[in-house]
Protein backbone atom coordinates (compact mmCIF):
# COMPACT_ATOMS: atom_id res chain seq x y z
CA UNK A 1 0.00 0.00 0.00
CA UNK A 2 1.28 3.74 -0.92
CA UNK A 3 2.46 5.54 1.79
CA UNK A 4 0.57 8.94 2.35
CA UNK A 5 2.29 12.15 0.89
CA UNK A 6 1.85 15.88 3.18
CA UNK A 7 1.44 18.80 1.15
CA UNK A 8 5.36 20.87 1.82
CA UNK A 9 4.31 24.70 3.90
CA UNK A 10 6.32 26.87 4.83
CA UNK A 11 6.51 26.97 8.41
CA UNK A 12 7.44 29.49 10.96
CA UNK A 13 9.71 28.33 14.48
CA UNK A 14 10.92 29.86 17.30
CA UNK A 15 14.18 32.05 17.03
CA UNK A 16 17.31 30.57 15.90
CA UNK A 17 19.60 29.63 19.28
CA UNK A 18 23.14 28.54 18.01
CA UNK A 19 23.42 26.23 20.50
CA UNK A 20 20.43 24.09 19.69
CA UNK A 21 22.73 23.49 16.23
CA UNK A 22 25.16 20.83 15.44
CA UNK A 23 27.29 19.84 13.02
CA UNK A 24 27.33 16.22 12.12
CA UNK A 25 30.79 15.41 10.13
CA UNK A 26 31.51 12.34 8.04
CA UNK A 27 34.84 11.04 7.70
CA UNK A 28 37.37 8.32 6.62
CA UNK A 29 40.97 8.28 6.03
CA UNK A 30 42.01 11.89 5.44
CA UNK A 31 43.05 13.41 8.11
CA UNK A 32 44.24 15.85 6.47
CA UNK A 33 41.31 17.58 4.84
CA UNK A 34 39.57 17.06 8.60
CA UNK A 35 41.93 19.01 10.31
CA UNK A 36 40.93 22.24 7.76
CA UNK A 37 37.70 21.48 8.52
CA UNK A 38 38.14 21.33 12.76
CA UNK A 39 40.03 24.81 12.52
CA UNK A 40 37.54 26.15 10.66
CA UNK A 41 35.25 25.14 13.54
CA UNK A 42 37.25 26.76 16.08
CA UNK A 43 37.30 29.77 14.24
CA UNK A 44 33.19 29.78 13.70
CA UNK A 45 31.08 32.73 15.41
CA UNK A 46 28.95 31.41 16.44
CA UNK A 47 29.61 28.10 17.05
CA UNK A 48 27.05 25.15 17.60
CA UNK A 49 26.21 23.27 19.82
CA UNK A 50 27.93 20.21 19.34
CA UNK A 51 29.99 19.07 16.80
CA UNK A 52 29.59 14.98 16.16
CA UNK A 53 32.22 13.57 13.79
CA UNK A 54 31.61 9.76 12.84
CA UNK A 55 34.93 7.94 11.76
CA UNK A 56 34.24 5.13 9.10
CA UNK A 57 36.91 3.04 10.69
CA UNK A 58 39.51 5.16 9.64
CA UNK A 59 43.44 3.50 9.64
CA UNK A 60 44.99 6.74 9.39
CA UNK A 61 45.59 9.33 12.80
CA UNK A 62 42.14 10.42 12.20
CA UNK A 63 41.65 9.64 16.29
CA UNK A 64 44.70 11.44 17.07
CA UNK A 65 43.78 14.50 15.18
CA UNK A 66 40.13 14.29 16.62
CA UNK A 67 41.29 14.05 20.33
CA UNK A 68 44.04 17.26 19.50
CA UNK A 69 41.10 19.60 19.16
CA UNK A 70 38.87 18.66 21.40
CA UNK A 71 40.20 20.96 23.82
CA UNK A 72 40.32 23.89 21.48
CA UNK A 73 36.82 24.08 19.71
CA UNK A 74 35.02 25.73 21.73
CA UNK A 75 31.98 23.55 21.48
CA UNK A 76 31.37 19.88 22.57
CA UNK A 77 32.75 17.31 20.61
CA UNK A 78 31.35 13.90 20.47
CA UNK A 79 33.60 11.23 18.51
CA UNK A 80 31.91 8.13 17.59
CA UNK A 81 34.22 5.72 15.84
CA UNK A 82 32.56 2.86 13.70
CA UNK A 83 33.96 -0.65 13.54
CA UNK A 84 33.68 -1.02 9.58
CA UNK A 85 33.62 1.55 6.57
CA UNK A 86 29.73 2.42 6.23
CA UNK A 87 30.59 4.34 3.11
CA UNK A 88 29.23 7.85 3.16
CA UNK A 89 25.68 7.02 3.67
CA UNK A 90 26.18 4.67 6.73
CA UNK A 91 28.08 7.42 8.09
CA UNK A 92 25.66 10.00 7.99
CA UNK A 93 22.81 8.43 8.68
CA UNK A 94 24.84 7.40 12.05
CA UNK A 95 25.91 11.30 12.59
CA UNK A 96 22.04 12.02 12.08
CA UNK A 97 20.87 9.37 15.01
CA UNK A 98 23.65 10.88 17.08
CA UNK A 99 22.81 14.22 17.01
CA UNK A 100 19.33 13.77 16.93
CA UNK A 101 19.47 11.82 20.58
CA UNK A 102 21.78 14.45 21.92
CA UNK A 103 18.14 16.47 21.12
CA UNK A 104 19.43 18.80 18.71
CA UNK A 105 16.96 21.16 17.14
CA UNK A 106 18.95 21.50 13.55
CA UNK A 107 21.38 18.91 12.57
CA UNK A 108 24.28 20.57 9.67
CA UNK A 109 25.85 17.54 7.52
CA UNK A 110 28.91 17.81 6.08
CA UNK A 111 31.47 16.07 4.63
CA UNK A 112 35.15 16.29 5.70
CA UNK A 113 36.84 18.09 2.74
CA UNK A 114 34.67 21.14 3.48
CA UNK A 115 35.54 24.36 5.87
CA UNK A 116 32.85 26.19 7.60
CA UNK A 117 32.85 30.11 6.80
CA UNK A 118 33.39 31.82 10.06
CA UNK A 119 29.84 32.94 10.09
CA UNK A 120 28.02 30.07 8.22
CA UNK A 121 25.87 29.27 11.51
CA UNK A 122 24.50 32.88 11.60
CA UNK A 123 23.92 32.92 8.06
CA UNK A 124 21.90 28.97 7.92
CA UNK A 125 20.39 30.57 11.16
CA UNK A 126 18.85 33.73 9.54
CA UNK A 127 16.48 31.18 7.55
CA UNK A 128 15.67 28.42 10.35
CA UNK A 129 12.50 30.64 11.74
CA UNK A 130 11.02 30.30 7.87
CA UNK A 131 11.95 26.66 6.86
CA UNK A 132 13.06 23.30 8.38
CA UNK A 133 14.83 22.05 5.44
CA UNK A 134 17.67 24.40 3.48
CA UNK A 135 20.67 24.19 1.81
CA UNK A 136 23.47 26.92 1.85
CA UNK A 137 25.89 28.39 -0.67
CA UNK A 138 29.23 26.90 -1.24
CA UNK A 139 32.62 28.04 -3.18
CA UNK A 140 34.58 25.41 -4.71
CA UNK A 141 38.31 24.62 -4.31
CA UNK A 142 39.61 27.83 -6.79
CA UNK A 143 37.08 30.00 -4.63
CA UNK A 144 34.62 30.38 -7.55
CA UNK A 145 30.99 29.90 -6.87
CA UNK A 146 30.10 26.06 -6.87
CA UNK A 147 26.90 25.48 -8.66
CA UNK A 148 24.80 22.70 -7.16
CA UNK A 149 21.78 20.62 -9.17
CA UNK A 150 19.22 21.71 -6.19
CA UNK A 151 15.87 20.63 -8.19
CA UNK A 152 15.29 16.94 -10.00
CA UNK A 153 13.02 15.70 -12.66
CA UNK A 154 11.09 13.73 -9.76
CA UNK A 155 9.43 11.47 -12.74
CA UNK A 156 13.16 10.82 -14.10
CA UNK A 157 14.70 10.19 -10.47
CA UNK A 158 17.73 12.50 -11.64
CA UNK A 159 19.41 15.92 -11.36
CA UNK A 160 18.01 19.04 -13.42
CA UNK A 161 21.36 20.45 -14.69
CA UNK A 162 20.33 23.50 -15.80
CA UNK A 163 17.59 24.65 -13.02
CA UNK A 164 18.71 28.63 -12.93
CA UNK A 165 21.87 29.64 -10.79
CA UNK A 166 20.59 33.17 -10.38
CA UNK A 167 18.70 34.25 -7.45
CA UNK A 168 16.11 36.92 -7.00
CA UNK A 169 15.01 39.20 -4.13
CA UNK A 170 13.64 36.85 -1.98
CA UNK A 171 17.00 35.18 -1.44
CA UNK A 172 16.29 31.88 -1.91
CA UNK A 173 14.72 29.06 -4.08
CA UNK A 174 12.55 25.92 -3.29
CA UNK A 175 14.46 22.63 -4.18
CA UNK A 176 12.74 19.52 -3.86
CA UNK A 177 16.47 17.33 -3.38
CA UNK A 178 19.67 17.74 -1.04
CA UNK A 179 23.16 17.22 -0.43
CA UNK A 180 25.05 16.07 2.86
CA UNK A 181 27.53 18.76 1.66
CA UNK A 182 25.76 21.36 3.95
CA UNK A 183 22.14 20.18 4.73
CA UNK A 184 20.51 21.68 7.41
CA UNK A 185 17.48 19.94 8.58
CA UNK A 186 15.42 20.24 11.34
CA UNK A 187 14.55 17.56 13.95
CA UNK A 188 10.54 17.39 13.36
CA UNK A 189 11.08 16.59 9.71
CA UNK A 190 14.12 13.99 10.92
CA UNK A 191 11.55 12.63 13.18
CA UNK A 192 8.98 12.53 10.21
CA UNK A 193 11.20 11.29 7.71
CA UNK A 194 13.59 8.67 9.74
CA UNK A 195 17.38 8.74 9.27
CA UNK A 196 19.33 8.45 5.76
CA UNK A 197 19.10 5.07 4.40
CA UNK A 198 22.66 3.31 4.91
CA UNK A 199 22.05 0.70 2.44
CA UNK A 200 22.43 3.37 -0.23
CA UNK A 201 26.57 2.78 0.79
CA UNK A 202 27.66 5.97 -1.58
CA UNK A 203 25.44 8.24 -4.14
CA UNK A 204 21.88 9.11 -4.55
CA UNK A 205 21.42 8.81 -0.87
CA UNK A 206 20.97 12.86 -0.07
CA UNK A 207 19.52 13.64 -3.20
CA UNK A 208 16.89 10.95 -1.54
CA UNK A 209 16.48 12.10 1.73
CA UNK A 210 16.11 15.71 0.18
CA UNK A 211 13.08 14.89 -1.85
CA UNK A 212 11.75 12.95 1.20
CA UNK A 213 12.40 16.19 3.39
CA UNK A 214 10.40 18.07 0.32
CA UNK A 215 7.22 16.12 0.79
CA UNK A 216 6.98 17.52 4.59
CA UNK A 217 7.95 20.77 4.03
CA UNK A 218 9.14 23.78 1.84
CA UNK A 219 12.82 23.03 1.20
CA UNK A 220 15.12 25.77 0.07
CA UNK A 221 18.25 26.60 -1.36
CA UNK A 222 19.55 30.29 0.13
CA UNK A 223 21.62 32.55 -1.31
CA UNK A 224 24.09 32.83 1.59
CA UNK A 225 27.98 31.32 1.15
CA UNK A 226 28.29 29.10 4.48
CA UNK A 227 31.27 26.33 3.17
CA UNK A 228 33.62 26.16 1.48
CA UNK A 229 35.38 23.12 -0.35
CA UNK A 230 39.20 22.05 0.24
CA UNK A 231 39.66 19.24 -2.06
CA UNK A 232 40.72 19.40 -5.89
CA UNK A 233 38.44 17.19 -8.11
CA UNK A 234 39.49 16.40 -11.90
CA UNK A 235 37.18 18.26 -13.93
CA UNK A 236 35.39 18.86 -17.38
CA UNK A 237 34.86 22.70 -17.69
CA UNK A 238 31.58 22.74 -20.07
CA UNK A 239 31.45 26.85 -19.47
CA UNK A 240 28.33 27.26 -16.70
CA UNK A 241 28.53 24.01 -15.53
CA UNK A 242 31.42 21.25 -14.78
CA UNK A 243 31.46 17.27 -14.65
CA UNK A 244 33.98 15.72 -12.34
CA UNK A 245 35.53 12.82 -12.49
CA UNK A 246 34.72 9.71 -10.60
CA UNK A 247 35.63 5.79 -9.88
CA UNK A 248 34.71 2.66 -10.43
CA UNK A 249 33.26 2.65 -6.93
CA UNK A 250 30.67 5.44 -7.84
CA UNK A 251 30.39 4.06 -11.05
CA UNK A 252 28.88 0.91 -9.65
CA UNK A 253 26.83 2.73 -6.51
CA UNK A 254 25.56 5.11 -9.12
CA UNK A 255 23.70 2.36 -11.41
CA UNK A 256 22.86 -0.41 -8.52
CA UNK A 257 20.86 2.69 -6.49
CA UNK A 258 18.66 3.14 -9.36
CA UNK A 259 16.92 0.42 -7.62
CA UNK A 260 17.15 1.84 -3.86
CA UNK A 261 15.58 4.87 -5.34
CA UNK A 262 12.66 3.27 -7.37
CA UNK A 263 11.70 1.19 -4.22
CA UNK A 264 10.99 4.65 -2.92
CA UNK A 265 9.04 5.79 -5.46
CA UNK A 266 7.03 2.55 -5.60
CA UNK A 267 6.31 3.00 -1.53
CA UNK A 268 5.18 6.71 -2.10
CA UNK A 269 3.09 5.74 -5.11
CA UNK A 270 4.95 7.96 -8.03
CA UNK A 271 6.75 5.59 -9.77
CA UNK A 272 6.63 5.20 -13.81
CA UNK A 273 8.34 2.68 -15.09
CA UNK A 274 9.22 4.31 -18.56
CA UNK A 275 10.02 7.75 -17.54
CA UNK A 276 11.89 6.08 -14.65
CA UNK A 277 14.05 4.09 -17.12
CA UNK A 278 14.47 6.76 -19.14
CA UNK A 279 16.71 8.44 -16.11
CA UNK A 280 18.31 5.17 -15.60
CA UNK A 281 19.75 5.67 -19.14
CA UNK A 282 20.39 9.35 -19.05
CA UNK A 283 22.27 8.43 -16.16
CA UNK A 284 24.25 5.63 -17.52
CA UNK A 285 25.01 7.71 -20.98
CA UNK A 286 26.01 10.39 -18.97
CA UNK A 287 28.68 8.07 -16.53
CA UNK A 288 29.95 6.58 -20.67
CA UNK A 289 30.81 10.56 -21.15
CA UNK A 290 32.44 10.88 -17.74
CA UNK A 291 34.38 8.41 -18.24
CA UNK A 292 35.74 9.44 -21.65
CA UNK A 293 35.61 13.23 -21.78
CA UNK A 294 36.82 13.79 -17.96
CA UNK A 295 38.90 10.52 -17.23
CA UNK A 296 40.36 9.85 -20.83
CA UNK A 297 39.37 6.65 -20.45
CA UNK A 298 37.05 3.85 -21.74
CA UNK A 299 37.61 0.76 -19.02
CA UNK A 300 34.87 1.24 -16.22
CA UNK A 301 31.86 0.02 -17.71
CA UNK A 302 31.63 -3.02 -16.36
CA UNK A 303 31.18 -1.31 -13.41
CA UNK A 304 27.79 0.50 -14.71
CA UNK A 305 26.52 -3.36 -15.82
CA UNK A 306 27.72 -4.79 -12.44
CA UNK A 307 25.45 -2.31 -10.50
CA UNK A 308 22.81 -2.78 -12.72
CA UNK A 309 22.82 -6.42 -12.06
CA UNK A 310 22.87 -6.10 -8.41
CA UNK A 311 19.88 -3.37 -8.66
CA UNK A 312 17.80 -6.03 -10.09
CA UNK A 313 18.02 -8.32 -6.75
CA UNK A 314 17.30 -5.11 -4.58
CA UNK A 315 14.53 -4.73 -7.03
CA UNK A 316 12.89 -8.26 -6.32
CA UNK A 317 13.80 -8.33 -2.20
CA UNK A 318 10.05 -8.84 -0.92
CA UNK A 319 11.11 -7.67 2.44
CA UNK A 320 12.67 -4.01 1.44
CA UNK A 321 10.85 -1.48 3.24
CA UNK A 322 11.63 2.34 3.46
CA UNK A 323 13.79 3.82 6.24
CA UNK A 324 10.73 4.12 9.27
CA UNK A 325 9.86 7.67 10.79
CA UNK A 326 11.73 8.03 14.47
CA UNK A 327 9.16 6.76 17.47
CA UNK A 328 8.00 10.21 18.82
CA UNK A 329 9.53 8.85 21.98
CA UNK A 330 12.97 9.45 21.32
CA UNK A 331 11.60 13.55 21.12
CA UNK A 332 14.03 15.01 23.94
Amino acid sequence: MPLTTETPVTTRTQPFDPATATIAVVTYNRSGLLTRLLESVERMDPKPGHLVIVDNASTDDTTAVVESFRERLGTNLVYRRLDSNTGGSGGFSEGMRVAYELGSTWIWLMDDDVEVIPDGLAKMGKWAPRFKSIQGRRYDYDGSEFYWQYRIAEPLGIPIPFAPASFDKSGYKVMNSGCFEGMFIHRDIVRQIGLPDPRFFIYWDDQTYGWLASRKTTSVIVDEFVLRRTREIKQWDMGIRHMNASSDAYRYYIMRNRAIIKRYYRAFDVYHPVLFGAGTFLTFMKELIRLVAVERKVRGTSNLFRGLRDGRKIARDASWRPMPPLDHALEA
